[in-house]
């Protein structure tokens, strides 16, 4: 009995050669290969390798190679109906009919993707021909060279309207054909049959072995109805079932290693700005992931990292992502979230920023229970007992709908972990030591510090929200907080000091890490905006902090926080405090050698030097004169 391709590719989509190998084969992980002894030969060291992404095994002791139907025929001697018969039962699918219709229909399909192959090469000749001019100026634009079209086999569709039918039929091509395989429209009324795909840039979606079953177009005209069009479903593509870009991402991920990233992005030229800059990427056919498509990914990956834009579409998708994903959550099957700052796609970021961004940005990935326990704190305020006790119950709801109980128990005790801290109100602090002397000491009598227990700062509400309990605030130097506060809204502020900033963060210990991101990011961004950068931090579970240090920074009486100054007198007055607390810090460290070496006859008038400074500069902080000129003079 024959058997179509698409039957065998449906069972080895459902089922992992790992997890058909591991009844009988007791195996390991190592890196991305699993490995154990030789089913066929007696050995004491194990030889035999399975790789679930190329969907193959190895056996070295005795070389032989082959896939999951293979491997049931030389471990179980079944012949290959039976093998296929076994794995059909145990993938869900019943086995196909042996009629005289199925080897007509294997022909027929094997027609329309040869029909598929030939329009694609005719989209490609179209795209650099007199024709494809505005197509090629556009993919010029989007910083897509000429060198990588025939890689994506990227092509264009003239604005004719039997332009590609005309040409298919005197191929010998029927119009039904043409029809079946999605790249004609026949009208219900009757009327003449035309092109499915006219004035568009043409995207070639294939099957996971690279066979062409369908494609997807980008309108030039931007008064289009429709800004990207797919293929219908037919006999060779079920949007559903198909991940664009899928074989390419399998190599780039065999290529990558251990360490390579699975990323999901949301278009045609996501995928292509991605696999360009070596990351692998597919995309959903413009539709929310279906489980099959989940299936694939993690077959794939174990963590898949979702791609969504930051705005109100994009939160949507990930939520729904989200719903979808939660009953199909195991041990080994999760994902993670990214999100590209900016009001960005991935293409624009590699276009504008280079590759090295466009890596930065989709590695600042957020665990798949921290955007659950986000999007179900963020659906409204929790100022109430109800809206809490809400919360409460919409996080065990989520928990509930995990269908592995172990997990579905870890993510129950994980979320309401995150609920506790969320409302915790921590104890005060002690003051720690070194560059925070700047703002006070028991020595010092420097400024007021600003701790939970104190009152507010006129005009402010104690907000009731709490975020991640590793950013749960401490007590936070105000003069500190205020230069953080200000790095934010003008991160143009920095340039002058990155390296002083990296190295002794904002004066205050408690900043240290926020310091630590800010130039981090400061570094892989040739553009770093005060919106980004406070989207991402809050991103990256400072939220918390940042409440904290805004609130702090309203005791410091930081002259460049006000409407009328300008942003030259701003960075002006930033770097004159920024100063003085560095040379606080370096004051305190000098004094604590100058005490070393005057127990061992060092000079006592340059201990009172030191001494004589740093106390002049504790004053100009106590007195809010560090926002002078003269404060650090």
């Amino acid at each position: 009995m024959r058997f179509d391709d698409r039957f065998l590719d449906e069972i080895k989509s459902r089922l992992r050669l790992s997890d058909v190998i591991g009844k009988t084969v007791k195996l390991r992980r190592q890196g991305r290969e699993f490995v154990g002894l030789s089913p066929f030969n007696k050995e004491k060291s194990p030889s035999f390798f399975v790789n679930d992404d190329k969907g193959f095994y190895h056996d070295f002791s005795s070389g032989k190679h082959g896939d999951l139907i293979s491997f049931l025929q030389e471990t179980e001697r079944l012949s290959f109906v039976e093998a296929v018969e076994r794995l059909a039962g145990e993938a869900g699918l019943a086995m196909p009919a042996p009629d005289p219709e199925a080897a007509a229909q294997d022909r027929r399909r094997q027609s329309l993707a040869d029909w598929l192959d030939t329009a694609a090469a005719w989209f490609e000749a179209e795209l650099r021909r007199p024709a494809g001019a505005a197509a090629r100026d556009y993919l010029s634009r989007r910083g897509l060279p000429e060198s990588d079209w025939s890689r994506f086999r990227i092509g264009f569709s003239p604005p004719g309207r039997t332009a590609l039918k005309d040409y298919l039929i005197a191929k010998g091509a029927l119009p039904r054909e043409l029809a079946a395989a999605g790249v004609m429209i026949t009208p219900e009324d009757g009327g003449e049959a035309y092109d499915r795909f006219r004035d568009r840039i043409i995207f070639p979606i294939t099957d996971a072995r690279g066979r062409i079953i369908s494609f997807g177009g980008r309108a030039m005209d931007p008064k289009a109805r429709a800004k990207y069009l797919n293929g219908p479903d037919t006999e060779l593509f079920d949007k559903g079932r198909v991940l664009y870009g899928l074989p390419e991402a399998r190599k780039l991920l065999h290529a990558g290693g251990d360490g390579a990233a699975l990323v999901v992005v949301e278009g045609y030229m996501d995928v292509v700005a991605c696999q360009r800059a070596s990351i692998a990427a597919v995309a959903a056919m413009g539709t929310s992931l279906t489980e099959t498509q989940m299936e694939l990914l993690w077959r794939l990956h174990p963590e898949p990292t979702l791609c969504f834009d930051g705005d109100r579409a994009g939160r949507q998708a990930a939520s729904r992502a989200i719903d979808r994903a939660l009953p199909h959550l195991e041990a080994g099957k999760s994902f993670r979230f990214a999100i590209v700052t900016g009001g960005k796609d991935p293409d624009d970021i590699l276009r504008e920023q280079g590759a090295a961004a466009l890596k930065a940005q989709l590695a600042a990935t957020t665990p798949f229970i921290d955007a659950l326990f986000t999007r179900e704190r963020d659906q409204g305020p929790l100022e109430t007992p109800e809206s809490r006790a809400g919360l409460k119950q919409r996080l065990r709801a989520a928990a509930k709908t995990i269908a592995e109980p172990d997990l579905a128990a870890a993510y129950r005790d994980a979320l309401m972990s995150r609920l506790d801290a969320l409302f915790e109100t921590p104890r005060r602090s002690a003051s720690p030591q070194g560059f925070r002397a700047a703002g006070g000491g028991a020595d010092g009598g420097a400024g007021r510090r600003w701790s939970r227990n104190a009152p507010e700062p006129p005009g402010l509400a104690r907000p009731i929200t709490r975020v991640a309990a590793d950013t749960l605030a401490r007590d936070i130097d105000p003069v500190a907080a205020a230069l953080a506060s200000q790095a934010i809204v003008d991160p143009g502020v920095l340039e002058d000091h990155l390296e002083a900033v990296q190295s002794r963060g904002f004066g205050d210990p408690a900043l240290d890490e926020l310091a630590k991101e800010i130039i981090r990011l400061r570094l892989e961004a040739e553009h770093l905006d005060s919106t980004a950068l406070r989207r991402h931090l809050h991103e990256a579970g400072f939220s918390t902090l940042l409440i904290d240090v805004d609130r702090a920074a309203a005791y410091a009486g930081a002259p460049f926080t006000k409407d009328d100054v300008t942003l030259t007198a701003a960075r002006s007055q930033w770097s004159n405090a920024f100063s003085v607390l560095h040379r606080v810090a370096a004051l305190e460290d000098a004094l604590a050698l100058a005490k070393s070496d005057l127990a061992g006859g060092g000079s006592a008038s340059v201990l009172m030097a030191l001494k004589k400074e740093r106390d002049r500069l504790r004053r100009a902080i106590t007195t809010r004169t560090i926002w002078t000129d003269e404060a650090a003079s």
